[in-house]
């Protein structure tokens, strides 16, 4: 069984998130996917196997934590569309079918992938009891993200703010399902990027994700609205960092970077 480990949302090794990509013929039971993401330990492993002609995907995809799957993960989609496109598996768009829909990866002439995601339904909420003391900062918005990610978005005051944070993890872990993503404005956007964050998911086994494609799904349009431009970039200013150009699209949302395979071997087990 090939394996391999994929550096998602950059154009350099050692920089970005890393996924696990491992292409099968069927899925076997989840208790061997989950040893694998286990094993594997990085923010999610991706599995897939190729779909019948003449369906609508050609691939199905799930994604594991080492805790558990989770219903979308974006850096992992476009380490395996990368993984695909790279070994000449499959040409052109990738149609994968997923807990969250058909989601679709396309190769860009630059070398970059764009991912076809469901924009988060956003909805505002009252600041819980508590979370400003266990995030670390005051927050200016909270919104809920819905069902697909399961994540409370909380702007804070500004850049410095979000690249300082150190949260109490264990207190974090009771305001939503999957965790929390802090944001605030670039402070400057000359720099390339309209926005940071960071985003931390203890109740599915990641204190700090590096990059995170899924929750870009809700801080495109978070930000779209306020920024007034439907095309933004944001950086997740985490210790690996990684950029994800968004363009909104009313209920989908674009999500485009560039990956780099680092590892490839074999999964003796």
């Amino acid at each position: 069984m090939r394996i391999r480990i994929v550096d998602a949302f950059t154009d350099r090794p050692f920089a970005g998130n890393p996924a696990g990509v491992v292409l099968l013929d069927a899925f076997p039971d989840d208790d061997r996917l989950q040893r694998i993401a286990l094993e594997v330990n990085h923010s999610e492993t991706a599995f897939a196997h190729r779909l019948p002609p003449g369906g609508e995907a050609d691939w199905a995809l799930r994604w594991f934590t080492p805790a558990t799957e989770v219903a979308m993960c974006g850096h992992a989609t476009l380490a395996t569309a990368h993984v695909l496109h790279t070994t000449g598996a499959h040409e052109g768009p990738v149609r994968f079918a997923t807990r969250s829909g058909v989601l679709i990866a396309t190769s860009g002439e630059d070398g970059s992938i764009t991912l076809d995601f469901p924009t988060a339904p956003l909805t505002p909420a009252e600041a819980p009891a508590g979370v400003a003391e266990a995030l670390g900062a005051e927050p200016r918005t909270v919104v809920d993200t819905g069902a697909n990610t399961g994540d409370l978005l909380i702007e804070v005051a500004d850049e410095k703010t979000v690249r300082g944070l150190a949260p109490d993890l264990k207190a974090l872990a009771a305001y939503s399902e999957r965790g929390v993503i802090a944001t605030a404005r670039a402070q400057d956007p000359a720099r390339g990027y309209d926005y940071v964050s960071r985003c931390f998911f203890p109740n599915v086994g990641i204190d700090e994700d590096p990059v995170t494609g899924s929750a870009h799904t809700a801080l495109a349009p978070f930000w779209s609205e306020r920024l007034g431009r439907p095309d933004l970039t944001g950086l997740q200013a985490s210790s690996r960092s990684g950029r994800v150009r968004t363009e909104l699209r009313g209920g989908r949302t674009l999500l485009s970077g560039h990956a780099v395979t680092v590892i490839d071997g074999e999964l003796l087990a």
